[in-house]
């Protein structure tokens, strides 16, 4: 999720468990511990610059770093001329990916940075797995083999796609890609296992808005995708094996953009993040704990009211400044019966709320990280 800069942060995401989040800033790179919240390491502006992205690999000393903000310092390290171009929310961008490897022994910023790819365009999006790194461009998709001896498996043109949208499912099982189809709404996913590298097999296409796609996001096991259109109302999940429409959740009914989706670990709960400033916790594994229309008990209604009356509404939600874009998270779970949910925000603060299957949701943690003091050596 990029933002215009609040206390300089230009972005923010999770790595692929949700256990840990970094923090790319005007002032460089911060990396953050989510349970307890603590700073785990953080790369000043004197070493990369301004950023513009940060991707983590699990809990690795592997970062994917791509320059951005007001004064990117990676064409200094890297020897290339600076490129930088405007992204969709007015902050520069650079042409270039940076793997940046904490665990090597030097004290200049060069002896550090391990592997390098260039594009002619603006890199909008990093996701990467335990063997493939994907990078974003607006009309492009590049994935590689990854960390050792990178090489182009595949490339994948795409609809215009400025806020770089896309997933990567990070399980050992299952290597899926999705991201934006050609056709207005639409979602392709990619066996990145069963495709041969260097072929342009087609991905299979699910159907799933009529205006563009917002936001998407694969469960961990990748089985499921979710996703939201610009609109912003409705959430649909699709069986990425069948394709099948599997339910569909109802954020609210006025329009908002939605910054992030999100599962639980088990795929039991899911929860999303818009401008709204509400975060909204919906129920997957017993969908009768989500909230009805009261008009859902009135009985037979016309086709347009019938789709609202059949959505299902979030259990539970909680507020965070309306003015500052989040991600949202789930945490661990404390008890069998108390879930909870994290929201990082561009303002610096650090927001827990725990909820139960009755929907009751509480504050239980509030925090600034970035005022947290770095604790541990990246």
């Amino acid at each position: 999720m990029t933002q215009q800069p609040l206390r300089g942060v230009t972005s923010l995401r999770f790595n692929q468990d949700q256990s840990c989040f970094c923090c790319a800033m005007e002032t460089g790179v911060r990396i953050y511990n989510v349970e307890p919240l603590m700073e785990k390491g953080h790369l000043d502006h004197e070493q990369v610059g301004s950023m513009g992205l940060v991707e983590m690999l699990h809990r690795s000393n592997l970062l994917a770093l791509v320059g951005g903000g007001s004064s990117p310092k990676f064409s200094e390290i890297s020897g290339l001329p600076l490129t930088l171009h405007v992204g969709p929310d007015n902050t520069p961008t650079c042409q270039a990916v940076l793997i940046w490897d904490d665990a090597r022994e030097g004290k200049d910023s060069k002896d550090k940075l391990v592997l390098e790819f260039t594009f002619t365009k603006p890199v909008l999006a990093v996701r990467m797995r335990h063997d493939k790194i994907v990078i974003v461009l607006k009309n492009r998709i590049y994935v590689y083999s990854f960390p050792d001896n990178p090489r182009k498996l595949f490339e994948f043109d795409t609809r215009d796609n400025p806020k770089g949208l896309c997933d990567l499912c990070p399980s050992l099982e299952k290597q899926l890609l999705v991201f934006p189809g050609h056709k207005c709404g639409s979602l392709q996913l990619v066996d990145l296992a069963s495709t041969k590298p260097g072929t342009s097999s087609a991905p299979f296409t699910i159907n799933a808005h009529q205006s563009d796609v917002a936001c998407v996001s694969l469960n961990q096991p990748g089985t499921v995708v979710a996703s939201a259109s610009q609109k912003g109302t409705l959430i649909r999940l699709f069986d990425t094996q069948s394709k099948e429409k599997l339910v569909e959740l109802r954020r609210g009914t006025d329009p908002a953009t939605l910054y992030c989706i999100n599962f639980s670990h088990d795929s039991s709960f899911l929860c999303a993040s818009s401008d709204k400033g509400t975060v909204h916790i919906f129920a997957l594994k017993d969908t009768r704990l989500n909230r009805r229309s009261a008009l859902a008990r009135v009985g037979k209604v016309g086709p347009m009211i019938g789709q609202y009356v059949d959505s299902q509404w979030s259990l539970a939600s909680f507020t965070v400044p309306a003015e500052s874009a989040c991600i949202c998270a789930f945490g661990r779970n404390t008890s069998k019966n108390v879930n909870s949910v994290i929201a990082i925000c561009v303002d610096g603060t650090f927001h827990k709320y725990v909820f139960t299957p009755d929907g009751n949701c509480n504050r239980e943690a509030f925090d600034v990280y970035l005022d947290i003091c770095d604790d541990d050596d990246f």
